[in-house]
């Protein structure tokens, strides 16, 4: 064994006491295949199983002292994990305390024979002329000169304000300033010899930033890397990312993990959007990952915006992340309204105060209105006519609405029709309409306004972009299309509601759904924000938006609520959740719990500092494996024993128990 090479491997698996490297013997017949990154096959101990795996290291001697099992077979020849990815795995896997198997998998796409096997037959890319791509730089010059492209030279952190306006492409698109300034920072990135990956929401954003690209740089130098393509396309675009020579790679959340040839920059669009935030396990949020690897290859993060995330506020107001502002200032015009009186007769019919009909009249003489809603659909809820209770589905108790005029009332929860419905409360047969989603809201304008073409656009008829003819469209929040020169006019309605939501992040939520639909207007057309005042309206109007992060800080401080704290949910049975607290111990825990989830569950939230997270995040790992281990041996005690209640289950930096008052 002393001559013998001697893999590390990492097998994929969900198992907790699995998250661990592996020692195996490489076999001569496999010795010119195995290589780091490889993907192969290995044998398991328990039951004489096979598991897949990836090679992390190839050392002389191992830890394990006693005789090691073969490799089975090598499943490809191509190293698909980078040994970058695999320590950013790893390391975001040990903060969240969870597996980096887990990660891997989101980090690597599942193979595709035949896409490998003909790019291996197609044989190396010829190099491009870096020299010759053209290079965009008027949009960086939106900040002060130079500030941009020394951070990105320098591998510094910035949290940069979005310009909030609407920019043409020599191509034709319009696009969000935002989308041309992450262009011209990858430019940047690209020029110097370096990659950058570039991470957004949703398809709506990678659509703008594709076209932005399209303008400044050749297609061969764009890589898109996300979920919604095709398996083969995925794989392609990913084996892409693994060749030396340097590109811009955008895609969504998982696009941060992307193996990237002299990594130069990360930029992060939109980091408040909750689709940024992994719903699998480890559930790391793209941002914590972008950071971890900021550090790691110290190369240049960008967080951009039109409005500050409170997790990004505090590494500003730590001295973690720079802030940059437009220079010189771009600022909207906001127009806080209250909702009409009774006695306004006129806007009783559009639902809006005669100041924002009247405004959108005046604007639709020359282009698109957007008009924002809360909610899709027609009616958004249905209550008993006669004693105003909420209806009720009788199947599952879900609550009922309306997606049409013309459509029968159904649950929202199991899609069950209401036919014969009866108020649960006082018997009666009569329900009546509460709120207005989308579609009640196009009614209700297109009568409003006779004559004009009404557009909607939501989860289920997206759109996006729209010309410059006259036009009412109505989105809902982060749905709203770009209209080619920007809308005239923007009128956001259903303030009152939105703000009103019980949850710990409604304010933030608002300021930055808000802030983006501005973004959408032209250059000096008017938003008039319906049914809100106060220091939200205020940071709105004079678009001072970090202000209002800043005191939405001070005040999660106040209260120890994250980001001001660290958090960790642990969910399982009491005794696993008891002594997963007791594990901590004895360091001081601030404990909220344990709350009963149900049958056998309970829920206790613990909130820490962030320089006890890396010692809590491993005592909590091992009370996972614990209860893991614990449970697989409890089920393999024969005869009848009492059903096996859930097992520990940890999720670092959760919100969602804060989200109901």
């Amino acid at each position: 064994m002393t001559t013998a090479s001697i893999a590390r491997v990492l097998v994929d698996s969900p198992l907790p006491q699995l998250d661990r490297l592996f020692d195996y013997r490489v076999p001569d017949a496999l010795a010119a295949e195995v290589r780091v990154g490889v993907r192969v096959r290995v044998p398991l101990r328990s039951a004489g199983r096979i598991a897949d795996g990836f090679v992390v290291e190839l050392v002389e001697h191992g830890e394990f002292a006693g005789a090691l099992s073969d490799i089975d077979a090598v499943t490809s020849p191509v190293p698909v994990l980078a040994p970058e990815v695999y320590q950013l795995a790893r390391r975001a896997a040990d903060r969240a305390a969870g597996a980096a198997s887990d990660i891997v998998r989101l980090a690597v796409p599942g193979r595709q024979a035949r896409v490998e096997k003909a790019l291996l037959a197609a044989g190396p890319r010829p190099p491009a002329d870096a020299v010759a791509r053209p290079a965009l730089v008027a949009p960086i010059a939106d900040y002060p000169v130079g500030r941009v492209e020394s951070a990105i030279a320098g591998g510094a952190r910035l949290a940069l304000d979005a310009v909030p306006l609407v920019t043409r492409t020599r191509s034709g698109d319009w696009v969000g300033r935002w989308a041309t300034t992450a262009a011209a920072c990858a430019v940047a990135a690209l020029a110097s010899g370096q990659s950058a990956i570039l991470a957004v929401p949703d398809y709506r954003d990678q659509e703008q930033l594709a076209a932005a690209l399209a303008d400044v740089l050749p297609p061969e130098a764009v890589v898109r890397l996300d979920a919604r393509q095709s398996n083969p396309d995925r794989y392609r675009a990913f084996l892409r990312c693994l060749e030396s020579e340097p590109v811009v790679i955008i895609g969504n959340r998982s696009v941060v993990y992307a193996p990237a040839a002299r990594l130069g920059l990360i930029l992060i669009w939109d980091d408040g959007d909750p689709l940024h935030t992994e719903p699998l396990a480890p559930y790391v949020h793209s941002r914590d990952a972008a950071l971890l690897r900021q550090e790691l290859q110290s190369c240049a993060l960008i967080v951009i915006g039109h409005s500050r995330s409170t997790e990004v506020e505090r590494l500003v107001e730590i001295g973690w992340m720079t802030a940059v502002t437009p220079a010189p200032a771009v600022l909207p015009k906001v127009i806080p309204t209250a909702q009409q009186p009774a006695t306004d007769r006129l806007a009783a019919q559009a639902r809006i105060p005669s100041s924002a009909w009247q405004a959108a009249r005046s604007a639709l003489e020359s282009g698109p209105v957007l008009v924002q809603v809360a909610r899709p659909g027609y009616a958004p809820r249905l209550a008993c006519a006669d004693c105003g209770q909420s209806a009720r589905c009788r199947n599952c108790e879900g609550p009922l609405a309306q997606k049409s005029s013309s459509a029968p009332p159904a649950c929202t929860w199991c899609g069950a029709l209401a036919v014969g419905w009866r108020c649960q409360n006082c018997e009666g047969t009569r329900q009546r309409l509460v709120g207005a989603g989308a579609t009640r809201t196009a009614e209700d304008l297109g009568r409003a306004f006779p004559g004009v073409r009404v557009l909607v656009a939501d989860g289920e008829r997206p759109l996006l972009a729209v010309d410059d003819a006259p036009a009412l469209v109505i989105a809902t929040r982060g749905a709203e299309p770009i209209a080619a020169g920007g809308y005239r006019a923007v009128l956001l309605l259903d303030g009152e509601r939105m703000i009103a939501r019980e949850s710990l992040r409604v304010a933030e939520d608002c300021l930055r759904w808000w802030s983006n639909a501005i973004a959408l207007a032209a250059r000096g057309a008017p938003t008039i924000l319906v049914g809100v005042g106060g220091p939200i309206a205020s940071a709105l109007a004079t678009w001072r938006q970090s202000d209002f992060v800043r005191a939405e800080l001070n005040d999660r401080r106040a209260l120890r609520f994250p980001p001001a704290v660290r958090v960790a949910t642990l969910t399982g049975t009491l005794e696993s959740v008891t002594r997963a607290v007791a594990a901590v111990a004895p360091d001081p825990v601030d404990v909220l719990g344990p709350v009963d989830l149900g049958p056998g569950s309970v829920r206790t939230i613990i909130r820490f500092d962030y320089n006890n997270g890396a010692a809590y995040a491993s005592a909590l790992r091992a009370e996972v494996v614990r209860s893991a281990t614990s449970r697989r041996k409890a089920a393999a005690v024969k005869g009848p024993r009492p059903p096996l209640g859930p097992t520990l289950r940890v999720r670092f930096d959760d919100i969602e128990p804060f989200l109901d008052a």
